[in-house]
């Protein structure tokens, strides 16, 4: 396995280099739930589709908050490479399994029996009540092998090896294809089916590239005794990997408190929005992509005390995100039931997706910005501040300004999304005032 040290050479080419597989991989993770909502759509009905959005946004939330959390041990690993000491990284992988495998077993018992209140939670429609249950609770059961996987991704992409991360989303994202043709479009179980192949890919992957990768040769030497929880290590990771972890949980509430009050509107609004909200999970996987290349590479810098060039890192990642984000724009504004239509057949569900869709084109120029400088903060193990800026976008902006344009009447669906690029501005403002006080501060020493 070939680990990628970006604490020399140049900058931009092997950032780039190392952000693509990351992307492939997020983009076909993404195809997972986008898989389920494109054949539930075209199979079964409108309730389904809902059914399927706000269960695999409730998936979607729990899978954020641990693979944020996950961040702990990329940053680490990333810290002990660019100081010179990436043979420590046995112990801190071995510590990494056991806490995330103690979390995964929590979550299987867990979410299944809090199904209903987490349907309650997001004011699941009555038509689709039943099946939003049965997509959470199935998705629940197979906890393990979600955060196995995001688990992987962590390790590998803290060593410098994006590639590895993905092999194992292309094999679950072709058998989670496979398996929705044959539950959903074949044996109609619509919503329950979507659930059991989405499950069943990660599980059969999992299983693969734990067999592949013990083939590989790592960088550092890992053996059993290093399964253990070392008290010393898990309080590194919780500490780097905790605050970006309730960040993405609390600013994924907040899309959730949004979700609620479109599900308010009825089944045809709901499944709209849900129809966009995938849409906007593809539409802004570069951005995100850089986010996570960004969080590795700066990590090996601060590491080894490279913080001018960390810094250029940041310029060379907002300048190359900016060129694509202006063509996601282009496309979610202006083409917006195209790509909705894409996920559904139903005329209502299409109008009411490229309506809420305009605002998340918005969006897009904005957050090329906010998430390199997101990956910036976390590489550099400032994750407090990121959790600080990313609550503040989503409760003093983004959850007020939704529940005050849905009051209007009629109600915009557009002047409700407009509320996620209002909060982004407010982040790029406290992101760009960290930085100037950071200065200031070193400038005093």
């Amino acid at each position: 396995m070939r680990q990628n040290n970006f604490t020399e050479g140049k900058i931009l080419s092997p950032l780039i280099r190392f952000m693509i597989p990351i992307f492939c991989a997020m983009f076909l993770q993404s195809m997972y739930g986008a898989v389920d909502l494109l054949i539930v759509g075209k199979f079964a009905e409108a309730a389904d589709i809902s059914a399927v959005s706000t269960g695999s946004q409730i998936m979607m939330s729990i899978t954020f908050l641990v693979s944020n959390f996950a961040m702990g041990t990329t940053i680490l690993l990333g810290q002990r490479i660019g100081e010179g000491r990436g043979r420590e990284g046995g112990v801190v992988i071995g510590s990494s399994i056991c806490l995330f495998g103690a979390i995964a077993l929590a979550f299987t018992v867990l979410v299944p029996l809090c199904a209903t209140g987490l349907a309650d939670l997001m004011n699941a429609p009555k038509e689709a009540y039943a099946q939003t249950l049965s997509y959470v609770r199935i998705c629940g059961l197979g906890s393990l092998f979600i955060l196995s996987y995001n688990l992987l991704g962590s390790i590998f992409r803290g060593i410098g090896d994006s590639k590895t991360p993905l092999m194992t989303v292309i094999i679950a994202c072709v058998l989670n294809i496979g398996g929705d043709l044959l539950l959903v479009a074949v044996f109609h179980m619509g919503t329950a089916g979507a659930a059991l192949a989405t499950v069943a890919a990660q599980a059969v992957s999992v299983a693969v590239s734990l067999f592949v990768i013990r083939k590989k040769e790592l960088p550092f030497t890992f053996r059993r005794e290093h399964l253990r929880f070392d008290g010393g290590i898990i309080r590194r990771i919780t500490k780097l990997g905790l605050p970006i972890a309730l960040q993405d949980l609390l600013v994924s509430v907040s899309f959730l408190v949004i979700l609620a009050i479109v599900n308010s509107l009825g089944v045809t609004v709901s499944a709209g929005v849900g129809v966009a909200e995938k849409v906007c999970s593809f539409i802004m996987l570069i951005p995100s992509a850089f986010s996570q290349s960004m969080a590795a590479f700066v990590a090996q810098n601060a590491g080894a005390g490279r913080f001018d060039r960390a810094k250029k890192a940041l310029d060379c990642a907002i300048t190359a995100s900016f060129v694509p984000a202006v063509g996601m724009f282009v496309l979610a504004f202006f083409f917006g039931h195209l790509l909705t239509g894409i996920f559904s057949s139903e005329p209502a569900v299409v109008t009411a997706g490229a309506e809420y869709l305009k605002a998340y084109g918005i969006d897009c120029l904005l957050t090329c910005f906010l998430f390199c400088f997101i990956g910036y903060y976390n590489g550099l193990g400032r994750t407090r501040f990121v959790m600080v800026q990313g609550i503040a976008g989503a409760f003093l902006v983004r959850v007020p300004v939704s529940y005050l344009m849905s009051l209007q009447t009629p109600v915009s669906l557009f002047h409700i999304g407009l509320a996620t690029p209002f909060s982004t501005v407010l982040q790029i403002v406290l992101c760009v005032g960290f930085m100037l006080r950071q200065r200031r501060k070193a400038a005093a020493v």
